[in-house]
């Protein structure tokens, strides 16, 4: 079945630029996209992540949310015709603070899809306070009314198949629980990857203070082992035609390469990419 996925802009924020790419100037601030995704073509719509919560909550992580009514994810919905009360499934990726601020806003009818590793991590405190309390707290309202959370367990199971043409897999990355979600388009696999990319030009295209050939660069901010991450990012580069980061805009792949960047809808246009550099100033 082929799908195609509308992306939702749910507002801005400001963090440390080493935060986004390991190493990378430390002490500057830098400006990033917070993205939600619609799929539509099936049955209903699906939203994967669901953004901040508010403003003020980046605060408790030293960072500052841009987010204004248009941002809002009512709002963007409805740009695509779209209610709050039309969406069957929510997936996460993850739970971090900026992905699962509005799960509230729906009713318990929407069934909140994620990995039950994720759940595990996000009461843990292991990572406190990128799981914020109303977050989890309304999480937990959800794993005990019926029907209202769906959790898998991908890292054992394998794959599974939500609905025709959607698939989650287990990312293997940036937190012990995160999900990638492959959808079927016209044009080939579009993978949904949360925060295992931050930033395509300097983690992929012109991996910083990166020597060596066809090597990529991790984050500033994952739970598991810097080759676990390098690891995570080639598969997406040799499996998906697509890939769709939370934080930077879509980026369209032929042999491991990035070969353009898009927009708001995939498939859609591709613009140009700045290439990457054959050589590494000493």
């Amino acid at each position: 079945m082929a799908l195609e996925i509308r992306v939702l802009d749910f507002g801005d924020i400001e963090l440390e630029s080493s935060f986004l790419v390991l190493g990378r100037g430390c002490g500057r601030v830098s400006r990033v996209h917070t993205y939600g995704f619609l799929i539509l073509g099936g049955q209903y719509p699906i939203v994967v992540d669901t953004g901040y919560r508010d403003n003020a909550i980046m605060e408790t992580l030293g960072m500052r949310g841009l987010q204004f009514h248009e941002n809002m994810i009512q709002n963007q919905l409805a740009r695509h015709g779209v209610k709050m009360g039309d969406v069957r499934y929510i997936c996460h990726t993850h739970a971090h603070i900026d992905h699962a601020g509005k799960d509230d806003h729906f009713s318990m009818n929407t069934t909140v899809v994620m990995n039950r590793r994720e759940l595990e991590c996000s009461v843990s405190g292991l990572m406190h306070p990128q799981y914020p309390k109303p977050d989890i707290q309304h999480l937990i309202e959800r794993l005990h009314t019926p029907q209202a959370l769906r959790l898998e367990d991908l890292e054992l199971s394998g794959p599974i198949e939500l609905i025709p043409g959607v698939i989650l897999e287990a990312a293997n990355a940036h937190t012990e629980g995160s999900m990638n979600v492959h959808v079927e388009t016209a044009e080939g696999i579009a993978t949904i990857c949360g925060d295992v990319i931050y930033d395509f030009q300097d983690q992929i295209i012109d991996p910083y203070h990166v020597i060596y050939s066809h090597e990529v660069q991790v984050t500033g901010n994952h739970a598991g082992s810097k080759r676990s991450e390098k690891a995570a990012i080639k598969k997406l580069l040799n499996s998906s035609k697509f890939l769709l980061p939370v934080h930077d805009k879509p980026a369209k792949i032929e042999r491991g390469q990035v070969i353009g960047r898009m927009d708001m809808v995939i498939p859609g246009p591709v613009g140009q990419t700045v290439q990457k550099r054959d050589w590494f100033p000493m």
